[in-house]
């Protein structure tokens, strides 16, 4: 078999529906629900959101204004006066009280998060995880992170240096659709507990998974004040979130990333990108296959490939591609679609119809140009109005659209390569560099490979899951992928402004005891040249 060829297996054994569960969008999302939600918002239009399930309205809500998201930050700020003086450890408390909270009423938010995004019920479970883990670490480290740091001074005991932390004050956050519980409440939870406020933008149709965390926040012990939610348009309460905010958060595409950096480098506050990705994941010739392909799977298609960093590149060395894709395809043809509020689908559905369309046009492009579908290549209209199968492209070629954009669907294209040179030269040959995966049965190859990978993270013997979740670990991308990082020391840091405190005993830092500019200068010398023997840094 040549590199452009592969079986014939396109259309064969069709992907099955999931049962059906038995709530209904109806049942969860009651207007009692949707009062209790969004009470306190400021807004003085209305909007709506929708369930990808099947394009039903969810909620009547309401929509912000730009004086509006004025109004939020008065009030931010108000609170978060009372807010910052409030000792570390209690703030950390509401943290941990939040992580029991999640845990046990987690069956609500699962209905929600599937409902607003269409994902299946497994992956609105990872959103679960993550969120108690970042609540977990924070809420348990946040004390160290901030504690005052003694530093060398300029004159050892002369000089004492205290490095303080003081938080940024009201921060900014933008949050996506495809993590509406992670990436928005996930990513406040440091800031919070730094002794921030928070003004949170999340997108309309996924907004009720973010308000009911901040309603189990608020029932945690956190300030209601501290915590605003505006809604409304991206383009126009977007870029008044940035023009008030102290700092500003932001995960969504690369485009928008770089309007919200302008926006936030022309007042001078700082702020953190997470971005795109066309993440690469590499079957060395040593792998154990078998575990590679249904590692693929979860890398590929988990949310529907709507996920910053699942795999949308395939590189298999050649002596193992047959091998590989003839089990990768055949466990993709054997996942299950669904729309139940209940465990058993492997995939839902795609949020909407802009997706929809990108995935179709990347598909059907890349069969025009001579792209040969794998498994998967169409719609599913019989389950809900925005599934797509999972797809798996074989020859695909630079021309093709779905060779270097970023699709954000479940498709994926593969690759092979002869060497490990050659797979590294190829994953990185791209602008992005947020995430990807290294498959080896040999661990010290596999580190290796990884450390040659211009990513912000790299899973050997996995897709994605490993490294997101190592919480004291730094997690974004490099190159047009972000700017910062969310988790570990500096997903704290960043939400404070660093101030360094310098007390000078016995003697200035200028000539004293009767010297002479010349021997002052003298005495430095001479002092600089012992600390640098005494090995001070």
């Amino acid at each position: 078999m040549t590199d452009t060829q592969a079986p014939d297996i396109a259309g064969t054994n069709p992907l099955a529906p999931a049962p059906e569960g038995a709530r209904t969008a109806a049942d969860v999302v009651t207007p009692e629900l949707a009062a209790q939600l969004t009470k306190g918002i400021v807004g003085s239009g209305r909007t709506a959101n929708h369930t990808p399930f099947t394009g039903e309205k969810l909620a009547d809500l309401p929509e912000s204004t730009p004086e509006d998201v004025g109004k939020a930050f008065e009030a931010a700020r108000a609170a978060q006066a009372v807010w910052a003086k409030t000792p570390v450890r209690q703030r950390a408390a509401v943290l941990l009280r939040f992580h029991d909270l999640v845990l046990q009423r987690q069956a609500e938010v699962l209905d929600l998060i599937q409902l607003e995004t269409g994902k299946a019920r497994l992956h609105a479970h990872e959103e679960v995880q993550a969120v108690a883990v970042a609540a977990r670490h924070y809420g348990h480290r946040a004390a160290a992170y901030l504690r005052p740091k003694r530093h060398t001074g300029a004159i050892p005991t002369l000089t004492k240096v205290t490095e303080l932390r003081h938080p940024r004050g009201v921060v900014g956050q933008i949050a996506p659709w495809n993590y509406p519980l992670e990436l928005s409440v996930g990513d406040a939870l440091p800031a919070f507990v730094a002794g921030n406020a928070v003004v949170m933008k999340p997108d309309t149709e996924t907004c009720l998974t973010a308000l009911w965390a901040r309603d189990l926040l608020i029932e945690a012990g956190l300030p209601e004040g501290v915590f605003q939610v505006v809604l409304g348009e991206g383009p126009v309460v977007g870029p008044e979130l940035v023009r008030h905010a102290d700092y500003v958060s932001f995960t969504g595409s690369t485009r928008t990333g770089r309007e919200v950096a302008v926006g936030a480098a022309s007042r001078l506050v700082g702020v953190s990108l997470e971005l795109g990705g066309k993440n690469a994941m590499l079957v060395l010739d040593d792998a154990d296959i078998e575990k590679a392909a249904a590692g693929a799977v979860r890398a590929c298609f988990s949310s529907a490939g709507q996920l910053c960093i699942s795999i949308e590149r395939l590189y298999v060395h050649e002596s193992v591609a047959d091998a590989f894709l003839e089990r990768f395809a055949a466990r993709t043809r054997a996942m299950r679609l669904g729309n139940s509020l209940a465990y058993g689908a492997d995939m839902g559905s795609l949020v909407g119809e802009r997706q929809l369309t990108t995935v179709q046009r990347h598909v059907e492009e890349a069969v025009a140009k001579g792209a040969k579908v794998i498994a998967g290549g169409v719609a599913r209209p019989d389950i809900g109005p925005y599934f797509f199968e999972p797809t798996i492209l074989d020859g695909v070629e630079p021309s093709m659209s779905v060779c270097e954009e970023e699709t954000f669907g479940p498709v994926v294209s593969v690759y092979r390569f002869r060497s490990d040179d050659e797979a590294v030269e190829r994953a990185n040959a791209t602008p992005y560099g947020l995430n990807s995966s290294v498959w080896t049965t040999n661990a010290r190859r596999g580190r290796d490979v990884a450390a040659r990978l211009r990513t912000g993270t790299v899973n050997v013997n996995e897709g994605y899951a490993p490294a997101y979740g190592s919480v004291q670990s730094p997690m974004g991308g490099m190159k047009d992928s972000g700017l910062g990082r969310r988790h570990g020391s500096e997903g704290i840091l960043k939400y404070t402004e660093a101030q360094t405190v310098a007390q000078q005993r016995l003697l200035p830092m200028a000539p004293s005891l009767g010297m002479t500019d010349e021997k002052y200068a003298q005495f430095m010398s001479t002092s600089l040249r012992l600390m640098k023997a005494f090995r001070f840094r």
